[in-house]
């Protein structure tokens, strides 16, 4: 073999193994370019899901249920939830404007903290900062003060009546209630008569528990006018007979009272 011919078999030999890196560099090459096109588009999956997920947590709620079971028949069903859509019975709404006057015009030390949380779960915005400002203590005629001295105030609904606008929306009504005011339980009441006049609404029921608890269907009093009414006793031709009818509207209230 001369040294032409080694040459080119050299020649060949390196030319092959050129040849062999370089499929290597381009295996190489591909591949890496394949795993970054698959984590990107992993990341780009990823961070879908993220934002995905981020958009549907406002849709994520718990929704209270009560299922009821027929004593009968065993029959099982779900007690649908009120969202403030229906129209109310007349009825339930009278429930309620008698439990708000009995429960928010009346005065026990023991129980005017409660009472006082209990009626604003009803109040409106507007009503609810006229409610602060009749209890705050800075307030001389705040029921704190009036009673500081042990008295007892309860309430005794008379009626209730319901008035609509000219438009024909149903949202006043007009509460006739008694108040017995007396230095202690057991003591002696002095009884008056008052007339309230109430706007109100239904609105969605709060999400509190506590709220709630005492109201679960959402009903606001917007406004709240309480005047003292004059009655027949307490005109000068009042006689024997209407103290008489006094005296049995106070032991009524008393008893009445928890």
């Amino acid at each position: 073999m001369n040294v032409t011919e080694r040459d080119a078999g050299l020649d060949a030999y390196f030319a092959e193994a050129a040849s062999w890196d370089t499929d290597r560099l381009v295996q190489t090459q591909r591949a890496t370019r394949t795993a970054w096109r698959a984590a990107g588009a992993a990341s780009i999956c990823a961070l879908a899901a993220t934002v995905a997920l981020a958009l549907l947590l406002p849709l994520k709620r718990v929704d209270p249920f009560v299922i009821r079971v027929d004593s009968s028949t065993g029959i099982i069903d779900v007690v649908p939830v009120y969202s403030a859509q229906a129209p109310m019975d007349e009825a339930v709404t009278r429930y309620f404007l008698t439990h708000y006057v009995t429960i928010c015009e009346r005065f026990t030390l023991t129980s005017a903290e409660s009472d006082y949380e209990e009626c604003g779960a009803f109040h409106g915005a507007q009503r609810n900062q006229a409610w602060y400002a009749l209890w705050n203590q800075n307030n001389p005629h705040s029921p704190l003060n009036l009673h500081k001295d042990g008295s007892v105030v309860t309430a005794q609904v008379q009626s209730v009546s319901f008035f609509k606008r000219a438009s024909g929306l149903a949202d006043l009504a007009q509460v006739r209630y008694l108040k017995a005011e007396s230095a202690g339980p057991g003591q002696p009441a002095r009884v008056s008569h008052w007339i309230a006049t109430i706007e109100y609404a239904y609105t969605a029921p709060a999400a509190d528990p506590r709220v709630r608890r005492w109201n679960p269907l959402g009903f606001k009093l917007l406004d709240f006018v309480a005047e003292p009414e004059i009655t027949a006793e307490h005109t000068p031709s009042g006689d024997a007979s209407s103290a008489a009818v006094t005296t049995s509207a106070a032991a009524a209230v008393q008893a009445a009272s928890p």
